[in-house]
């Protein structure tokens, strides 16, 4: 049975269009997690604990819906097509959601938060695996993959820079005022329809190179098989744990170890917007030594810069800028090119399972992202508690503390960044395996 023909390299116009619906999926990640809880609590006198069970709750209906949307992505289609189509399907519900949940009423509670974060979180996970599995599929090129990834990730740190900015324009002081959470919820609810509007119109549906249907018995048996994916599957559960950590340790590293509160926001700001400088960097630097040497030479870089932030103490907080800026022009190494190489990765399967699963493979690449946060907080906030660092506001905090502070920040991320290195740096699929991959399919 012979395949169709090969994907062209798409033009910057069309991957700029496809890129467009990330600016509203960006800021709809950063607030779910991170200004929605201290919000409710304040405006709606829920306590901390009820809010942090609820959002524990959503976590564990991902750990269903990943898988389910991930096989249904693979599986529904319409006159839109098989990815487009599923991924339009989605956009109603997640931008109504996003509206609700955002833009609460002056009467909501703990109740409210539940049912309009659930639906935001099947609405995102409905939306994002068509989405990520599109793109994944609409270049067949080595390089021209790092360029779809690229724009697309680049488009996410831009609405994650939204995500960090709407909120202080308006305040977040009162529930019953335009504060800055609607904000965020007027932009998703207005913007993610047109932007998703535009790239179905726009951006054409990829080839399915499908020639069979496997039972979930199969999909499963291949997935396991997938020696590449297994190896790059573990890598980036490495370096997203890396990353995890000093995400979660960030706000107490600079208020408590650097004792320079107020700085979260510029410091916050200027990693993600140097981030964005460096998703083109890690395109140039890719197509000179093939993304997966160039990815593991920028995690030795971020082993060496970040390493200095565990030398830092009060008041240095303007070194920590320059560290800042340093790690996010790498994190745009971080973001591009694995999902590019991921989609190498799918070619792998398709030519030896004879269903192309981009869908299901996407899903196990959220359910990676999601594990790699839930083992920081689980490993690092204990440790740091174990050490003697109090959370309560205005407590002081021991020499000891603040060392352990220092170390669990700095230091701890750079072991599973060296064995991510280890594994990627000799990784099989390069340039020469996936032209071989895509001869077969072609």
């Amino acid at each position: 049975m012979t395949h169709p023909a090969s994907q062209p390299r798409q033009s910057a116009l069309i991957c700029f269009y496809y890129a467009l619906p990330a600016l509203p999926m960006a800021a709809i990640a950063l607030p779910l997690y991170i200004i929605v809880p201290s919000f409710y609590a304040a405006s709606f006198a829920i306590p901390l604990a009820a809010i942090g069970g609820v959002l524990l709750a959503i976590r564990l209906i991902d750990a269903v819906t990943d898988p389910l949307f991930g096989w249904l992505a693979d599986r529904v289609t319409c006159r839109f097509g098989r990815r487009r189509g599923f991924f339009l399907s989605s956009v109603p519900l997640t931008a109504l959601a996003a509206l609700m949940l955002f833009w609460p009423p002056v009467d909501a509670g703990l109740i409210y938060l539940a049912l309009w974060g659930t639906a935001l979180s099947i609405g995102a996970t409905w939306t994002l695996l068509p989405y990520t599995a599109w793109g994944a599929e609409l270049s067949d090129g080595y390089h021209d993959r790092v360029r779809v990834s690229a724009w697309r990730e680049g488009a996410t740190l831009v609405g994650s820079l939204l995500a960090i900015s709407l909120p202080f324009v308006g305040g977040l002081e009162r529930a019953d005022a335009f504060h800055g959470l609607a904000w965020i919820a007027v932009f998703v609810a207005v913007v993610l329809p047109l932007a998703a509007g535009l790239a179905v119109w726009r951006v054409p549906e990829p080839v399915d190179r499908s020639v069979r249907r496997l039972s979930l018995r199969e999909s499963l048996s291949h997935l396991a098989g997938n020696r590449p994916f297994l190896r790059l599957a573990a890598a980036f559960l490495l370096n997203s744990f890396a990353n995890a950590i000093p995400a979660s340790l960030f706000i107490y590293f600079v208020t408590a170890r650097l004792d320079a509160p107020g700085w979260e926001g510029p410091l916050l700001f200027s990693y993600f917007l140097a981030a964005v400088a460096g998703v083109p960097l890690a395109v140039w630097t890719s197509a000179r030594m093939g993304k997966h040497r160039a990815w593991s030479v920028s995690m030795v870089l971020a082993c060496l810069v970040f390493s200095g932030a565990g030398l830092l103490g009060e008041g240095d907080a303007v070194l920590f800028a320059v560290i800042c800026v340093a790690t996010g022009l790498l994190l745009g190494f971080d973001l591009a090119l694995p999902p590019a190489i991921q989609a190498d990765v799918i070619d792998n399967d398709t030519v030896r399972s004879g269903e192309q699963r981009s869908g299901l493979y996407f899903a196990a690449w959220s359910f990676i992202t999601k594990l790699s946060l839930a083992l920081s907080a689980g490993i690092v906030f204990p440790l740091l508690g174990f050490a003697g660092f109090s959370t309560a506001p205005g407590s002081s905090q021991s020499a000891t503390a603040l060392q352990a502070l220092g170390a669990l920040y700095a230091w701890l991320p750079i072991l599973p960044k060296l064995a991510a290195i280890a594994l990627m740096w000799r990784f099989s699929l390069d340039e020469t395996e996936q032209k071989r991959l895509r001869t077969l399919l072609a």
